[in-house]
């Protein structure tokens, strides 16, 4: 367990915003992550990101210290400028063998994160894996890390509460457009494309929405969100000259005031007078508050799912005992399978030693009274022998685990 090691940037230790830099393509996992296990000299290697972490998992018996963080950096981001490298030298978290393990565990079981029981995760840590294995770059260590990772977190969301009922803003808002039945074909229209507006709009494509259109003051970062969601992209300027319709408004910005007024929504609505729905994660609001005194509107705003969002959070902070004590039960039943994957790993030369043995044994020892024997007697001692050799290799495997269990037991 000392060679697992885990290198970080989180929400924790980073602006989200800055955590983006680190973000590396899938297209480009193969060529970078190949490149960077060689020149790191590591046995293995994952690599874990999503919108408010990055992690390298590692298995390496070298020490993970300031110069391995500087050169393992400078290795797999050599675009970053020397400023911001020396800053996220001295800014990551590295985390070694035990503590690596526990630290993952709350990773994958949601208590590292953002927001505190988001399931997601889970299926996030069950991807990178299964990539990076695909990659050839894994091994047997990372391969049972995982698998216990994973039926941890998995416990914790089955025998607590930690993710019963949604706490941002983003589970509660598609909650409430759920509840209003629209359909999958609806058109939306995307005002904003930052972080917030960004996990919505992926958020509705994930459950089947698909009728898109982005607007954004940096037409750039517009075109990126539309490019991941099969969207259409325009610059913000352009919205109150948009004609094509639309059911649902999805509007987050840094606006200080309201961006969408009554003349730009008169203008989007048109002749149109079935009601519509907005969804406006902006504070302040984005909405002029006048249109809803004159246009038949569903708002779901911030201010109104925040209380809800609070409250959910606070039940979800009883439950973290409970999660604790899962976690480090895990942490327990992990020595113990590592330590048997360690007998299995020592022991498996064992047959091919005993085959060695017994052909030696057989074809010249004990050759020339073998060839003195009748058919029957050599059948009968071939008989004896194989006994011998598989009691010989399983005897001591079940004693040496019988060990094991004993010594686990008694701590």
């Amino acid at each position: 367990m000392n060679h697992l090691k885990i290198i970080a940037a989180t929400h924790k230790n980073f602006d989200i915003n800055d955590i983006g830099k680190f973000h590396i393509d899938e297209k480009e996992w193969g060529n970078r992550l190949a490149a960077l296990k060689k020149n790191s000299g590591v046995e293995e290697l994952m690599f874990l990101s999503t919108c408010n972490r990055v992690e390298f998992l590692l298995n390496t018996n070298r020490e993970i210290d300031k110069d391995f963080v500087n050169k393992f950096i400078a290795s797999v981001y050599p675009e970053i400028k020397t400023k911001d490298a020396e800053r996220t030298i001295s800014s990551a978290l590295v985390f070694e063998g035990e503590e690596a393990l526990k630290h993952l565990f709350h990773v994958a079981s949601s208590l590292d994160s953002l927001v505190v029981g988001e399931r997601e995760i889970i299926t996030q840590v069950r991807n990178a894996y299964e990539l990076c294995k695909k990659l050839d770059l894994t091994g047997d260590l990372l391969r049972i890390v995982i698998q216990k990772t994973i039926e941890c977190a998995k416990k914790v969301y089955t025998h607590t509460n930690i993710s019963r009922n949604p706490v941002s803003v983003v589970s509660l808002a598609y909650r409430k457009l759920r509840d209003l039945n629209v359909k999958l074909d609806a058109k939306f229209l995307i005002i904003g494309s930052g972080v917030t507006n960004s996990t919505m709009a992926k958020y509705l494509k994930k459950h089947g929405f698909t009728d898109f259109v982005v607007f954004n003051r940096t037409l750039v970062n517009a075109e990126k969100l539309a490019k991941d969601i099969s969207a259409k992209a325009f610059p913000l300027s352009e919205l109150k000259s948009y004609k094509n319709g639309f059911d649902v408004i999805v509007t987050c910005t840094g606006s200080s005031e309201a961006i969408i007024t009554q003349e730009i929504y008169s203008s989007l609505v048109g002749n149109d007078k079935t009601k519509k729905v907005v969804i406006d994660l902006a504070v302040p609001n984005d909405l002029d508050a006048e249109i809803l005194k004159n246009h038949d509107v569903n708002l779901i705003a911030v201010s109104n799912l925040q209380e809800i969002a609070d409250k959910n959070l606070k039940e979800r902070e009883k439950e973290l005992a409970a999660c604790e004590k899962i976690i480090d039960e895990n942490i327990d039943l992990f020595r113990k399978e590592i330590k048997e994957r360690k007998i299995e790993l020592a022991m498996s030369d064992v047959p091919r030693k005993v085959k060695e043995i017994r052909e030696t044994a057989v074809n010249e020892v004990f050759a020339k009274e073998i060839g003195k024997l009748d058919v029957s007697s050599k059948e009968t001692l071939d008989k004896v022998i194989a006994y011998l050799e598989k009691k010989y290799i399983s005897v001591p495997m079940k004693m040496a685990k019988e060990i094991l269990i004993t010594e686990v037991s008694s701590r």
